[in-house]
């Protein structure tokens, strides 16, 4: 990982902690619906930094009242996809716009290959530099198979 002494995939909050349990999860899922935000499930094989739209699964929870309905939806994704990246995003509508409240990674993968700089020379002795993910040197199937 790329100056990340943990070595695990660091993207919204809680990141540097260690994993929620489903307690902690489900406080978390009602501290969002106390607060009017919607939920939703996503998943992912490349968690690149700039890949920020994740495949969805199921539809967002716009009128969901209770924390079990998420924890139902996030235990089939994870029986769906056991070995991939999987987040909880919390929605606040209130300002007439889906912007994003919450957002923490709830499911992870054995073994985290991490990413690495890549730099290329440019004309006039310039760098460009660019992050690659070596999960991504595999197939989209093949990606954390074991």
């Amino acid at each position: 990982m790329m100056t990340n002494p943990t070595g695990r995939i660091t993207q919204g909050q809680f990141s540097f902690l260690p994993d929620l349990t489903d307690g902690e999860i489900r406080l978390q899922v009602e501290y969002g619906l106390n607060k009017g935000y919607a939920w939703s499930v996503e998943y992912t094989d490349d968690p690149h930094p700039r890949n920020t739209y994740w495949e969805m699964f199921g539809m967002p929870m716009f009128d969901l009242k209770d924390a079990a309905g998420v924890m139902m939806e996030l235990s089939g994704c994870r029986k769906t996809f056991p070995n991939h990246y999987i987040r909880l995003m919390a929605f606040d509508s209130t300002r007439g716009v889906e912007s994003i409240a919450m957002s923490f990674i709830v499911n992870r993968p054995k073994s985290e290959p991490g990413f690495g700089l890549a730099r290329q020379e440019i004309d006039g002795r310039r760098m460009r530099y660019t992050v690659h993910s070596y999960a991504t040197d595999k197939p989209e199937a093949e990606r954390y198979t074991g």
